[in-house]
């Protein structure tokens, strides 16, 4: 297989640009050096085409490498021919590889094994072939022997019946074409094992539905009631359809010696051996497409959460709430830097609401607070309502937001957070986190698992190698688009740029600890472990604010400097007026083919150059929707049928929205309620995590504590 050629077919690409690329991850580079600093080579693919082109270049080469696996074991048995080899070397799927690989795979003994050994493989090939003129019981009679273990004529018809079916299982043809009307016209059906029984899957309690209309959520939903025992799943497939489809490519005479058994063979072959394994495959296919989507709306969801635009400068008092122990509190400055930490008890059981108001006013005043960030897990409705109740005592503007602390638990307890508080507990860590993840979502969420920051479903009950990976990925292209400052950031947010391993962004903190700030870019090359390789993956990404090149605060390349240099002098402009940045700087320049001649570059880097020069270490992050931040509180009973609000997208799923309105529980859009502009095959087409949307109240079940919100105004 030309596997550039396939990959090019697949994502509508040239097969140059497969070319570049392959060339490009063969040489160790990574995606998102390859997205950034290699448009030329690649013809500009964004970060989400070169994934796709990896993954496939990935599951192609392993494909290929099976197909010599699978030739190598056919061969050792003398069964290749010249037809099954172009078959599998034209295979494109692993599925249809392991079809033709089936038959001549080393099996456990079954029927079909004992009955050759039996000696029974010469009749079971005169019944195939139909031509007897002879009753079977009859042919059989050579075949019995007692030695052999065949004591009967039946018992050698059975013998050779049961090689049949295996044969007739292991056809790879019969077998895609049995898939393929089970996946268009089979229905699956879900029962409960005890329906009196109350659980979240009652929607599937009787539940049936077309094999080729079940959603991914379903699927995954279905599979978790089955794994918790609580659900039965079967898939019926369209029965008699296949038996005539197999008697056709089977009974290819008219015999009355051998009809009827082939009839019965043909049976027992499709409901003992190739039912049972369709249905697994097909289980196992549904669930793979579903994990797929269910992975991508996950990603998407965390690349919105993760470009949040931080909220920069000011002091936050992070709030994480709880009852019986206390609210954990943690005051951080305009950097992040830890300032104060304490525990109140304005809730249950203790109730020291004065007690609390007064120690929060004076950290308030002494620390000149300006923002609270609360968790908004247990007791944060009642966190919140004494936090407002406070503010109107308050004579000074403070607002405060209610923040998503999944993953705040999860990082606290970790091993990463005990060497970065080693003095604090876990609920002191955990406030500090809250207040932090508002200054910069990114740089405190990478210090968390992606998958426990909860914006997914069924993350649990995933492939969690496939999953991580993914995840691990969208963190990558985040932390690589924003950049980060090489003498702030953290080690963990420092391993996910390009090119750099844990062990490295390590060794570059402890660098930094033992020699202080970086003043260049090119003295990351004195760091342990970090070649010139690395080097050339990273230090584009890498920022330094007031360094001794004003190049190294932008995401100009150390290897286009010269360029940049040139293209400056001839503007009539220094290297300093960088600083300040270049606004109109792509006014003044008209012919840019000419210049990036001049310059020896090509016309793509030199137009990202100029954009960066225009506005130095510009943030992706500051074109996204900003968050709400608060100062007056409603309850759910506050909420009326057809009242209007502004709210946050928290989490985007299969079958809608959840948007956060300020009243603890976020309300659900279902996907019919998002717009009426258009017909809209995903949520995510209409919105994303963070989207600060306009909602309006459906209906309010205190009792379920449900909220349903239309975006329809």
């Amino acid at each position: 297989m030309d596997i550039n050629k396939k990959i090019a077919e697949e994502l509508n690409i040239k097969v140059w640009q497969v070319e570049a690329v392959v060339q490009l991850i063969d040489e160790g580079c990574t995606i998102p050096f390859i997205a950034r600093y290699r448009k030329e080579q690649h013809g500009t693919l964004d970060d989400e085409q070169l994934r796709k082109l990896d993954e496939r270049l990935t599951y192609l080469r392993n494909l290929e490498e099976r197909k010599e696996t699978v030739l190598a074991g056919i061969e050792e048995q003398g069964k290749l021919t010249e037809e099954l080899k172009a078959q599998i070397l034209a295979a494109e799927t692993q599925v249809l590889l392991e079809d033709l690989y089936r038959p001549y795979r080393p099996k456990r003994r079954t029927r079909a094994t004992i009955a050759k050994e039996k000696g029974l493989e010469g009749l079971a090939n005169l019944i195939l072939l139909q031509m007897t003129e002879t009753p079977l019981a009859e042919e059989a009679e050579a075949y019995v022997d007692e030695e052999k273990g065949v004591a009967s004529t039946a018992e050698a018809i059975q013998g050779a019946m049961d090689i049949l079916a295996e044969t007739i299982a292991d056809e790879a043809d019969y077998r895609i074409a049995i898939r393929r009307t089970t996946m268009q016209k089979g229905v699956l059906f879900s029962t409960a094992k005890n329906p009196e029984e109350k659980s979240v899957y009652e929607n599937y309690y009787d539940f049936e539905s077309a094999v080729s209309k079940l959603s991914g959520y379903q699927v995954l939903a279905i599979n978790r009631g089955e794994k918790e025992k609580i659900l039965s799943v079967k898939i019926e497939a369209p029965e008699e359809e296949i038996l005539r489809y197999l008697k056709k490519k089977v009974v290819t005479r008219e015999n009355p010696h051998t009809e009827e058994c082939l009839v019965d063979t043909i049976e027992d072959s499709y409901k003992r051996l190739i039912a049972p394994a369709i249905e697994r495959e097909i289980r196992n296919e549904l669930t793979e497409r579903a994990e797929d989507g269910a992975i991508h709306v996950f990603g998407k969801n965390l690349e919105q959460l993760l470009m949040q635009p931080p909220i920069a400068g000011k002091v936050v008092l992070g709030w994480d709430p709880a009852f019986r122990t206390g609210c954990k509190l943690a005051v951080v400055d305009e950097t992040g830097k830890v300032l104060d930490t304490i525990v109140v008890y304005p809730t249950q059981p203790q109730n020291k609401v004065a007690q609390t108001k007064q120690i929060v006013k004076g950290l308030i005043d002494k620390y000149n607070i300006s923002l609270i960030s609360v968790g908004n897990g247990t007791a944060s409705r009642e966190s919140e309502l004494v936090i407002v109740d406070m503010l109107k005592e308050i004579n000074k503007p403070i607002q405060y937001i209610i923040v998503n602390e999944a993953g705040a638990s999860v990082y606290s307890a970790s091993k990463l957070a005990t060497e970065e508080f080693p003095n604090f507990d876990v609920g002191q860590r955990s406030a500090v986190s809250i207040a932090r993840r508002l200054q910069d979502p990114l740089a405190e969420l990478v210090k968390i698992e992606p998958k426990s920051i909860g914006v997914g479903q069924y993350q649990h009950d995933m492939n969690q190698k496939k999953l991580d990976e993914a995840l691990g990925n969208v963190v990558e292209d985040c932390v690589n688009n924003v950049g980060v400052d090489l003498n702030t950031a953290s080690a963990s947010l420092l391993g996910y740029v390009s090119g750099i391993s844990k062990a490295i962004a390590k060794n570059i903190v402890s660098y930094r600890e033992e020699h202080g700030r970086f003043t260049s870019r090119r003295e990351l090359l004195k760091v342990a472990k970090l070649g010139p390789k690395a080097y050339e993956q990273c230090a584009g990404f890498m920022r330094i604010a007031d360094g001794k090149n004003p190049l190294d605060a932008t995401s100009v390349h150390p290897e286009s400097y010269e360029a940049a240099a040139k293209l400056l002098k001839k503007l009539g402009y220094e290297a300093e007026d960088i600083r300040g940045g270049l606004t109109g700087l792509s006014l003044v320049l008209k012919d840019r083919g000419k210049m990036a001649e001049e310059l020896g570059i090509g016309e793509i880097t030199l137009s990202d150059i100029i954009k960066e020069l225009e506005k130095p270490g510009r943030d992706p992050r500051d074109e996204m929707p900003k968050p709400i931040l608060r100062s007056d509180v409603l309850e759910m009973k506050d909420l009326t049928e057809g009242m209007i609000l502004k709210g946050t997208v928290r989490n985007v799923i299969d079958f809608g929205a959840f948007v956060d309105i300020g009243v603890h529980q976020d309300g659900l859009v279902h996907i019919s309620k998002l717009t009426d502009k258009k017909f809209v095959k995903h949520p995510l087409d209409v919105v994303s995590v963070g989207d600060v949307v306009e909602v309006k109240v459906l209906s309010v079940d205190l009792q379920k504590q449900r909220i349903q919100l239309s975006m329809i105004l």
